[in-house]
């Protein structure tokens, strides 16, 4: 019972993840820019959580049998969390929206979802993890799926600078998470998202301030769909995911994380219009195979716990993910 309520709350994750991509184009058609979406929505999921873990106090207690750091130490993370949104995931966030701005939602979904990938491969020569025979099959079947994507256009226009932002956001959703790794096992989750959320909130106003400022002057309809991306595609995403990764664990969850990108195509084609050619669906659904063979192939001898708290690490977002 709390195996398949796991996965559902694990699926729920994915929809609401996939869901935005969507909402975004539809903010995009009310006139809202690129740097005023990735603001509102740090800025509003910011406020959101910050009221959660006030009026859930347990939410910013650490898990039964877990230390928390003191002192010095505790400052130190925080900080590094702070950083993390600030730089990290502002980054992140910036180039994904500004590749939406220019290439439709399922061909970046598909590019983006790249990510689970070069993690394993940056974890690997980081030595964090190991690269076994499978592993390799499963990168370099990926890599061909990814060329499908992009070659298996047909008569559809590819923006070459989207394709690139859009390889750009994986890459930086990487280093993200391969940085995040030192943290996420010394805060609470809901805490440590607040605290990402906030960073990139911070840097995105300053970045705006500089720049001239940044036109909040849109309609109610605009307002709606970046409510949607805050509270549907970001604090419901993530703790949806939190609660089932508990249940289900980290491999099964990053597994079911894969329906994110099929739920942006049928969204994208239901709501926007928008197609994939069948070469393109082939390359996606072998990109998708492969993340999912290479999460269920954990080396013998792999500490489990590493293996969770890395898994936590990446998907957190999961504190986001996007």
């Amino acid at each position: 019972m709390l195996g398949g309520m796991g996965a559902a709350l694990c699926l729920l994750s994915a929809a609401c993840f996939g869901a935005m991509a969507v909402f975004g184009k539809l903010a995009y058609a009310e006139g809202v820019s690129p740097d005023a979406l990735v603001l509102v929505r740090f800025a509003l999921a910011a406020v959101l959580l910050a009221v959660l873990l006030v009026v859930r106090p347990g939410l910013r207690a650490m898990p039964t049998g877990t230390r928390t750091p003191r002192g010095r130490a505790a400052i130190g993370v925080l900080a590094t969390a702070f950083a993390l949104g600030a730089v990290g995931y502002a980054t992140q966030a910036s180039l994904y929206f500004a590749a939406l701005e220019r290439m439709g939602a399922s061909l970046l979904s598909l590019i983006f979802y790249s990510y689970p990938l070069l993690v394993t491969l940056g974890a690997v020569l980081l030595g964090r993890d190991r690269l076994t025979a499978g592993r390799c099959a499963a990168l370099a079947a990926a890599s061909g799926g990814l060329v499908l994507v992009l070659a298996g256009a047909g008569g559809l226009d590819v923006d070459p600078v989207g394709a690139a932002l859009g390889f750009g956001t994986a890459l930086a959703y990487t280093v993200y998470i391969l940085v995040a790794d030192g943290v996420v096992g010394r805060l609470p989750p809901v805490l440590l998202a607040a605290l990402v959320m906030t960073g990139a909130a911070v840097t995105l106003t300053v970045r705006g301030l500089v720049t001239g400022g940044i036109d909040l002057g849109f309609g109610p309809a605009a307002w709606f769909w970046l409510a949607c991306i805050a509270v549907v595609s970001t604090v419901v995403a993530m703790l949806a995911f939190f609660a089932g990764l508990r249940r289900v664990g980290p491999s099964s969850a990053a597994i079911l994380s894969t329906f994110e990108p099929v739920v942006t195509t049928a969204l994208a084609t239901l709501a926007l219009g928008e197609f994939l050619t069948p070469v393109q669906v082939l390359g996606g659904l072998l990109v998708l195979s492969c993340v999912a063979i290479v999460q269920g192939l954990r080396p013998a001898g792999r500490d489990p716990a590493a293996a969770d708290h890395r898994c936590a690490a990446r998907d957190h977002v999961a504190v986001s993910r996007r």
